[in-house]
């Protein structure tokens, strides 16, 4: 059994690391859908600590994302060069800090924004806090639209630009590595940064939903009441929930910020929160391998639909906009699918079921 699982594990790995070899060949546009898929599947499992694990419905989920980009752009561009003279005369040669120093001040400072959601709301529940936490993501979203005055932080609506490309022991992940018998285009290179990242999380979400934390969120989703009275301290372990899911949306926010070159506050609008949290419930809430499903088809299908919609558009002689019968097909895909699978595509085992009882020979 266990060689079975090994040798399942080992033809998974080589076909991940050969996947955008293959699609390359199809054009570096396939690579990037693949590389954008791997983003949200970072967020989901984020969003899947919160919602998954603690029971605590987030729909603001996209501002720590935001947090994360921003953080990115700030350190990582010339933008804060070119408005302060005083932090010119720092940094003559531009604000270029490295991504050792921004990933973990990202992921810090999302955690932190994570915690002061989490302190206002720890006695609502349900859509009293779905309402807070969706109020949260409109705020940082307008803070992000409007500090561009009377000092221009975030340069508003037109976004920041020149996003340095992550770069570490020497490799810059903007440019394709030529290593001779093959060429490694950037989005190429930035999809093994974000497998190393969905692979490092998810060992981290399982074993978070192993521990004794993991455990005692779990007791809070199903009844915070007898969670309690268990002596389970409920206030800092949904601070944690919150804190922790944060942090992995900080990360990505770095990650997509460093890969696009470009962030806008319409990169974090309430539709992103709200695709993150039907990915999670499509592919089966907390269960970590139907996160992963439900997020890499709902960021693929977008995509793919393309392909689609362009026809039906044409058959309906252009009458129909294209964009407008991608969504809704997304809509009849995810509505089929949860009629089909109420309890998402891939749901998590259930727990507390009597063992069945063997027939008598």
């Amino acid at each position: 059994m266990q060689s079975k699982k090994l040798i399942t594990f080992l033809i998974a790995a080589i076909g991940l690391l050969v996947l955008p070899l293959v699609f390359q060949q199809f054009g570096n546009a396939w690579v990037r859908i693949v590389d954008i898929a791997l983003l949200y599947v970072l967020l989901a499992l984020g969003l899947n600590i919160v919602v998954g694990y603690a029971g605590l419905l987030d729909l603001g989920y996209v501002a720590f994302y935001a947090v994360g980009a921003y953080m990115m752009g700030l350190l990582a561009s010339p933008h804060l060069t070119e408005t302060f003279p005083a932090v010119k005369a720092m940094f003559p040669a531009g604000l270029h800090a490295p991504i050792w120093l921004i990933i973990p001040l990202g992921a810090a400072i999302a955690g932190t924004f994570g915690v002061l959601l989490g302190a206002p709301t720890l006695k609502l529940r349900g859509d009293y806090l779905a309402i807070v936490t969706l109020g949260f993501g409109e705020i940082i979203r307008v803070f992000l639209n409007n500090l561009d005055a009377p000092v221009n932080i975030t340069n508003g609506p037109k976004g920041i630009t020149q996003i340095d490309s992550i770069k570490f022991f020497g490799l810059n992940l903007g440019k394709t590595l030529d290593l001779g018998f093959i060429a490694l285009p950037s989005v190429s290179l930035y999809y093994y940064l974000f497998l190393a990242l969905v692979v490092a999380s998810v060992l981290i979400c399982y074993r978070l939903e192993r521990s004794r934390i993991g455990r005692a969120w779990m007791a809070i989703r199903e009844d915070e009441t007898a969670a309690k009275a268990m002596g389970i301290n409920t206030r800092n372990l949904k601070l944690l929930a919150f804190g922790m899911g944060a942090t992995f949306g900080g990360v990505s926010g770095v990650m997509f910020a460093s890969f696009q070159g470009f962030i806008s506050p319409e990169s974090f609008s309430l539709m992103e929160s709200v695709m993150i949290v039907a990915m999670v419930v499509l592919g089966g809430i907390g269960h970590i391998p139907g996160v992963i499903l439900g997020a890499l088809l709902l960021a693929a299908l977008p995509e793919v639909l393309r392909y689609v919609a362009g026809p039906l558009q044409a058959m309906s002689g252009g009458r129909l906009d294209a964009s407008i019968l991608r969504q809704l097909l997304i809509a009849l895909a995810m509505i089929g699918v949860m009629l089909a699978r109420p309890r998402g595509l891939w749901p998590s085992p259930e727990h507390g079921k009597a063992a069945p009882t063997p027939a008598l020979k």
